[in-house]
């Protein structure tokens, strides 16, 4: 049945509200530089309703390919309706690995970029950049904001995410009742970042529009979704 898009977005959230998505899901989306394509990235989930695996590959097209590939994982436990991630590693063609361990009842968090680990405290909620949007799909925004402490090997970012409208959103993975959020920039001319979640759809990320303070845009867009 179609969403009746004249209720008020509470409302419209509180009718939006689904299980968690299927324990398989991949999808496979196409990044676009201004445009061209530049990259293929597939997300594969995998859960039980108690503990979470999630792995990210990045392989560049055309001229991009020479710069490599990019891997990121994810595990950690589902707890009650969103993720608690426990350890999170990305490794890149000619980087370093970036790592990061989670310790929930400790309160800490353990970060290695080059050099030795640092521990510092673990902010509440915490989810790591891959973990984050997926922890939205498991626990889709009630309320106009929400705030996410997302960590990487290097430390710990602050995004604030507004609710902005469902709308309806075609992409090559198919037409979807979206629920589309912006993060709040810190200063006016910082990078913005639009992120349309599949309302319709176990509230899967299926875009994810990034625009630079120069203005260069990088759209990543589902253009595959598989689950069972």
């Amino acid at each position: 049945m179609r969403s009746n898009w004249s209720l008020p977005i509470a409302a419209s959230l509180a009718l939006g509200a689904q299980a968690a998505p299927p324990p398989r899901v991949e999808i496979a989306y196409e990044v676009a530089r201004n445009g061209t394509a530049v990259a293929e990235v597939t997300d594969r989930l995998e859960h039980d309703g108690r503990s979470y695996r999630l792995q990210e590959s990045w392989k560049g097209k055309g001229i991009f390919a020479l710069r490599g590939e990019a891997n990121r994982s994810s595990r950690g436990a589902v707890h009650g309706r969103t993720l608690r991630p426990l350890e999170y590693e990305d490794r890149r063609t000619g980087r370093d690995t970036a790592r990061a361990k989670f310790g929930w009842e400790a309160k800490t968090l353990t970060l290695q970029y080059k050099g030795g680990p640092e521990t510092r405290p673990l902010p509440p909620g915490a989810q790591d950049r891959l973990s984050f949007l997926w922890s939205l799909a498991f626990d889709p925004p009630a309320k106009q904001a929400v705030t996410l402490h997302v960590v990487d090997g290097k430390g710990v970012s602050t995004y604030v995410f507004q609710v902005a409208r469902r709308e309806r959103i075609r992409t090559p993975a198919g037409e979807f009742d979206a629920l589309k959020l912006v993060k709040k920039k810190d200063a006016p001319g910082d990078r913005s970042s639009e992120v349309w979640l599949a309302a319709d759809r176990h509230h899967l990320p299926v875009r994810i529009l990034v625009t630079e303070k120069d203005g260069t845009r990088l759209d990543t867009v589902a253009v595959r979704i598989a689950a069972q």
